[in-house]
């Protein structure tokens, strides 16, 4: 009998702690809950037994939950809930509420460079008139007011901007602006390259196809891609990676949502990643993670998260559903 508890101890602790990854397993806890419905001397032992991190013994008579790992389950059992509410929701609201909530909860600027940089011409359009619906402001109107810092010309520029989609590109351009590209980012003076009036125009006009092959002539040019050029400036580097290869830089942003200590900012990013882009590109996203770390994505998924969470996510990476 001991030994039956201690099982289920372990297991309760396990369901709830997550611990190297994210999410709860629900399913775990519903199990113990029925099991133990009239048992309360069990989740007595349950509490004394496991302590920290989860609860703290040294209070007079009762074992009380650790206020930050009150907060860390509230997180961890949302998360599912999350997918499950961002996948139902249209997508032009889910980018219009993403960027609200970067400009009114000082989110990275980041968020706004994915919607504006790796949707369609339609998508954004579609993002901005949602954003009109639900919040009674354009979109550029609150970037414009609500960022401070020196990128902000650029994010206006970025999430106003109506390109062309067709695959036409001036080669002899595009020569042109990667040398004009290169004369603002090493001759920037005063200024920084991200305020410089050509290389906003250039990032906010211009066709993807055309800043392809115009970043390709930058490297053959100057023996350096711009990316390492700018390396110094997070916002423009993550504009070019955006606009250069979005499946590339979503590979990164879910890479970093892995690592140890990643903050919630970082782990959150997994589940927009994985949502907005499981009906877009994901099967090149599967491709380049696996190339770039070697290991498929599914298969850190199902190592590093937890639960339902888990199986939300698996279920839009792989296109099956799982099994309990």
């Amino acid at each position: 009998m001991a030994h039956l508890i201690a099982e289920e101890c372990e297991k309760l602790t396990r369901a709830f702690s997550g611990f190297g990854g994210l999410g709860v397993e629900e399913k775990e806890l519903v199990s113990v809950i029925g099991n133990w419905r009239h048992e309360p001397e069990k989740r007595s032992h349950f509490r004394r037994g496991c302590a920290a991190p989860l609860f703290n013994a040294e209070v007079e008579n009762f074992e009380r939950w650790e206020d930050d790992f009150v907060k860390h389950l509230k997180a961890e059992f949302a998360r599912f809930k999350n997918v499950v509410l961002l996948w139902a929701m249209h997508p032009w609201e889910r980018d219009a509420r993403w960027a609200n909530h970067v400009l009114h909860k000082a989110h990275p600027f980041a968020i706004l460079v994915e919607i504006a940089c790796t949707r369609s011409t339609e998508e954004l359009l579609g993002a901005r008139r949602a954003y009109h619906t639900l919040f009674h402001h354009s979109l550029e109107e609150d970037v414009a007011y609500r960022v401070k810092e020196s990128n902000a010309q650029l994010l206006v520029g970025l999430v106003s901007s109506y390109r062309y989609e067709g695959s036409h590109v001036d080669e002899e351009r595009a020569k042109l602006e990667a040398k004009a590209l290169n004369d603002a980012i090493k001759k920037a003076g005063a200024k920084k390259p991200i305020e410089n009036e050509d290389i906003i125009r250039i990032l906010t006009t211009r066709s993807k196809p055309h800043l392809k092959v115009t970043f390709k002539f930058y490297k053959e040019m100057y023996g350096k891609s711009i990316e390492e050029d700018i390396a110094g400036d997070k916002c423009l580097q993550e504009t070019v990676q955006c606009l250069r290869s979005p499946p590339i830089y979503f590979c990164k942003i879910i890479n970093r949502a892995f690592k140890d200590g990643a903050e919630k900012n970082t782990k959150e990013a997994l589940t927009r990643v994985i949502v907005s882009r499981s009906e877009i590109d994901m099967a090149e996203i599967k491709e380049v993670y696996h190339k770039q770390y070697g290991v498929k994505l599914e298969d850190v998924i199902a190592k590093s998260t937890h639960g339902n969470y888990r199986d939300a996510l698996l279920s839009l990476v792989t296109g099956k559903e799982q099994e309990s």
